[in-house]
């Protein structure tokens, strides 16, 4: 794809000029070891595609030289979709396990003296094999935690020797004594082998070793590939990392992307140091920041600001301070109820007064911690005819209607079609399965139906408008891509999800409930500082999903006559409107830390200090209730010049803003 003359240079300069300063930092940054630390809407994909663009245009990047590694097949799909519409093609954007699948296939022959093995694509059924042999009695909850421990030993490169010391450390919960877990993983990987299978761990393990190992294999993925991006990289596991050194080989030219304030799976294995601990690694490195969100309102912004403010400082990478970029809007509200049951009423009937003006069902999202939270709303939501989708369900494209619809549309585009019939053409190939257009059923399965065929329809109008002539073929075509991506389209309906399903995702409104202490954070994680850090960490991505409506609640009981004893989450105190502690007396906070700055910053700070004496004086009011040393800390590091990027630091709420701010910019620019 090698390019003479100004064309490339005039390409070039327009992937930058659709750019931010800072995104257009990054895009410009193509060699070398580049960390980019993204905020919850900075424009994470935005600024990774047009860097490989801007790399490829400007005559940096050989296109098929270029691995962009992700985590999931939609977002692969997505890096891949956005560099199409940037005209840059031949880029490899794929997930690890795709990545390496690929790559061990080719090379398996010469690697393992024949064909790629075959894959294991549910641990169930040999786990619960091995559990027999072990005489362990299992049902399929305790077969499920099982496999998932297999999983986590396997990504953090613990063997079964190593697994109940690793365990331990690691403060896991197994479902069986950690020595039997031990067994039964020592017995699945014998069951494995002696069927000449592999199971997904294993894809990533063998091609790192195919690489480790020999020589010539090395060679050839070194010289096709010269460059990586690798993107959620504060979810990087061990096993991935070690893939990752091996497809470099000692090279620097990777850039991650990530988010510390993100890092939300490390039950999974998932390292946080590797994307903290990048700087030290590469010394030489440039770290650019992405703090402009563009997604949430100041208000949500904010809270999310104030909330991770709280969280003790880590050592590695700089932190990110989010930079509220769209219009003020209403601030978030916190909504304490008697019992879960009315809880859910009332977030049920708010959504329906969203729908009932005008927002569509599809931009709602209830989020909770655990699954098992959902039923109550699934009933909530029914009762007052609210539309909704579960997910982490069966998979769109799995459904039997939807396999059933496609089939039909593949066997009606075989005989042909009128491109700009597109939309009655599909309309009709679904009414001779009883669909009806405006006629939803009341409830349950019937209305799933109804709506997972209506959202092909939906689609298939939301391609005409991009592209006129779309035929029946390109539909059916776009649908087998967005299959194998899992992208699924739109469904109608308030989406019920758990924190952790939600991430990625966004929409207009909000309802993040049932934040009580032993929820949010998990009783689980109680006993662990690191855990409970990793919980705030999970309600700041449930928070930072709001583009503009937010709300969190919580309930003082389960049940409605229940004891009202249950203690809010202790992560809204100092966030909730006049909250103070609200936990038993045995949680006490964590000693405050003296403050300690030094040079203009410090002196910023003592300035800042003798400010807030005599305001405190003023309204006869001590001095903590004016700003704490922390939102002074705050002030005096990043030096905030206007009221919107001071509405972003820890501490400072709309009134505070109002009554002090004026005062505190007088102060910095002194």
């Amino acid at each position: 794809m090698a390019q003479t003359g100004a064309e490339p240079a005039s390409r070039a300069e327009a992937v930058l000029a659709a750019l931010d300063d800072e995104q257009r930092a990054a895009a410009q940054a193509v060699t070398g070891p580049v960390c980019i630390l993204a905020g919850a809407g900075t424009g994470k994909t935005r600024t990774i595609t047009h860097r490989i663009a801007y790399g490829v245009h400007s005559g940096v990047y050989v296109p098929e030289q270029v691995l962009a590694v992700t985590f999931t097949a939609r977002a692969a799909g997505e890096l891949r979709g956005r560099l199409a519409a940037l005209d840059v093609g031949g880029v490899q954007a794929r997930t690890f396990h795709a990545a390496a699948m690929r790559q061990l296939r080719y090379f398996a022959p010469r690697v393992l003296g024949g064909p790629m093995p075959g894959l294991i694509e549910n641990k169930l059924r040999v786990v619960a094999t091995a559990a027999a042999r072990n005489r362990l009695t299992t049902d399929r909850a305790s077969l499920r935690d099982l496999a998932s421990e297999i999983e986590w030993a396997k990504t953090t490169l613990a063997t079964p020797d190593d697994y109940p010391a690793r365990a331990q450390a690691a403060g896991r919960e197994p479902p069986f004594d950690a020595a039997a877990v031990a067994s039964v993983y020592a017995s699945y990987e014998t069951a494995k082998q002696r069927d000449g299978a592999l199971d997904f761990e294993d894809l990533l393990l063998v091609t790192a070793y195919a690489i480790e190992e020999h020589p010539a294999v090395a060679r050839e993925v070194r010289a096709q590939y010269r460059h990586f991006v690798v993107d959620e990289y504060q979810d990087v596991n061990p096993l991935q990392q070690r893939l990752l050194d091996a497809w470099l080989g000692g090279r620097a030219e990777v850039c991650v992307v990530g988010d510390p304030n993100q890092t939300i799976y490390s039950f999974t294995g998932a390292d946080p140091d590797y994307l903290l601990g990048f700087a030290d690694r590469y010394p030489d490195a440039a770290v650019v920041k992405l703090e402009r969100d563009y997604r949430s309102t100041p208000q949500v912004v904010g809270l999310a600001n104030r909330l991770i403010g709280q969280a003790p400082k880590r050592k590695g990478l700089p932190g990110l301070r989010l930079l509220g970029q769209r219009p003020d809007a209403g601030e978030p509200t916190f909504v304490e109820h008697p019992d879960e049951p009315a809880e859910a009423a009332a977030v049920a009937a708010r959504c329906k007064a969203l729908i009932d003006s005008g927002m569509p069902a599809a931009e709602i999202a209830v989020l909770f911690r655990i699954n098992a939270q959902s039923e109550v709303y699934e009933s909530a939501l029914a009762d007052v005819g609210v539309p909704y989708v579960l997910k982490g369900g069966e998979r769109f494209f799995e459904r039997p209607e939807v396999r059933e619809a496609v089939l039909l549309l593949r066997g009606a585009a075989a005989g042909g079609s009128d491109p700009g019939a597109l939309v009655p053409t599909v309309r009709d190939v679904l009414a001779s399965m009883g669909w009806a257009e405006h006629r939803p059923p009341a409830g349950g399965a019937a209305r799933d139906r109804w709506q997972s065929l209506a959202a092909l329809v939906d689609l298939a109008v939301d391609l005409v408008q991009e592209n006129p002539t779309l035929d029946l073929a390109g539909f059916v075509g776009h649908l087998a891509e967005r299959a194998n991506a899992q992208h699924a389209p739109t469904v109608q309906g308030v989406t019920l999800a758990s924190m952790h399903a939600a991430k990625g995702l966004e929409w207009d409104a909000v309802f993040v409930v049932g934040l009580v202490d032993g929820v949010v954070p998990i009783s689980q994680s109680l006993s662990r500082p690191v855990a409970v850090e990793e919980e705030r960490r999970l309600l700041y991505v449930a928070i930072t999903r709001a583009r503009e409506h937010l709300s969190l609640s919580w309930s003082l009981g389960r049940n409605p006559g229940a004891k009202r004893a249950r203690p809010r989450s202790r992560f809204l105190d100092g966030l909730a409107p006049g909250s103070g502690p609200t936990a038993p007396a045995a949680r006490r906070p964590a000693k405050r830390a003296k403050v300690v700055l030094e040079g203009e910053a410090g002196e910023l700070f003592e300035r800042l200090r003798a400010w807030r004496s005599q305001a405190a004086q003023s309204a006869s009011v001590p001095a903590y209730v004016v700003f704490t040393d922390a939102t002074l800390q705050a002030i005096a590091e990043t030096r905030p010049s206007t009221m919107r990027e001071l509405s972003g630091l820890p501490g400072i709420g709309a009134r505070k803003l109002e009554l002090y701010g004026a005062d505190v910019l007088a102060t910095v620019t002194t």
